[in-house]
């Protein structure tokens, strides 16, 4: 059993930070997260320097995900938009996503090209459609373990009792986390885990600045929710960072104004493990395998 599994069936919530590549992934895993989120939108805003409209491909998130299992051993959620196609592509995306070490893949029941989930404007694929994709992502995961999440963005579509329509379809067809998109307060909040919360497990998604009310992690259980994702919030503290960096660089010259607020070269190095690394690289130096007289 999958150590998420395991922990959704516990007690307390689990909160997994919005993760886009090895450094955040480490730094989030260090202090202390049992659960990680690869979010589509922070990979795009971080790599690209665009929106969260789709652009990401299947492969460009599973070479983000491969990159990130290599250095932490902790559970990681993947968000898999659409599953970048249909049922079909859902499966290869399953099993891609599976062998590149995720511990959940969540699939949304928006059509393509898709949009962040507090944008407006979106479009759904037919219930049966998605009904048809949790089946298929179901079938392809070589793990019972490998969760699989499924999510509507049908309040902003349909409304909300369309939405709860569309969370008991996908409920019913074997999701093992439920995720309904963007409610607007916390009465339709506790509406849904009145309804769905001790039958599957519930994940609630804070957005800074989104369309649902931002709550603690300890409110959100107390409401019902067993998992809760904060996939953007790091990558606007880094963009507010970033702002604040190279403002005061151009008008200083220097980083020197800036350097309480930064790391310095050997705190850096400390962070990512190079002594650990450069001892590691010296058990096979050459020297130690020349032929000896």
């Amino acid at each position: 059993m999958s150590k998420l599994r395991e922990r959704l069936r516990s007690g307390d919530i689990v909160v997994a930070p919005g993760v886009y590549d090895g450094l955040s992934a480490l730094v989030a895993a260090r202090a202390g997260f049992e659960a990680l989120y690869l979010s589509g939108a922070s990979i795009a805003y971080t790599r690209f320097g665009r929106s969260d409209i789709g652009l990401v491909s299947m492969t460009e998130v599973a070479d983000t995900l491969g990159a990130i299992r290599e250095r932490v051993e902790t559970d990681i959620i993947v968000d898999a938009d659409t599953g970048f196609g249909n049922a079909l592509n859902v499966q290869r995306t399953v099993r891609l996503f599976e062998r590149n070490g995720a511990a959940g893949i969540q699939l949304e029941d928006q059509a393509t090209p898709k949009r962040c989930g507090h944008l407006d404007g979106k479009t759904l694929v037919s219930p049966a459609e998605m009904v048809g994709k949790i089946k298929a992502a179901l079938d392809a995961r070589q793990s019972e373990d490998t969760l699989i999440v499924a999510r509507t963005d049908a309040i902003a579509v349909e409304g909300f009792d369309a939405a709860m329509e569309r969370a008991a379809r996908y409920m019913e067809a074997g999701c093992d986390v439920l995720f309904v998109e963007a409610p607007q307060s916390t009465a339709e909040m506790r509406t849904i885990t009145s309804r769905f919360g001790n039958r599957v497990p519930l994940l609630a998604n804070m957005v800074e600045g989104g369309k649902t009310p931002l709550l603690s992690a300890t409110e959100l259980a107390e409401i019902g929710y067993r998992l809760v994702i904060f996939p953007g919030g790091l990558t606007r503290a880094l963009a507010h960072c970033m702002t604040a960096y190279f403002a005061s660089l151009k008008q200083n010259g220097t980083t020197a104004p800036f350097r309480d607020q930064m790391l310095d070269f050997a705190a850096l190095n400390a962070l990512i493990g190079t002594p650990e690394l450069l001892a590691q690289g010296r058990q096979y130096d050459p020297s130690r395998y020349e032929d000896r007289p």
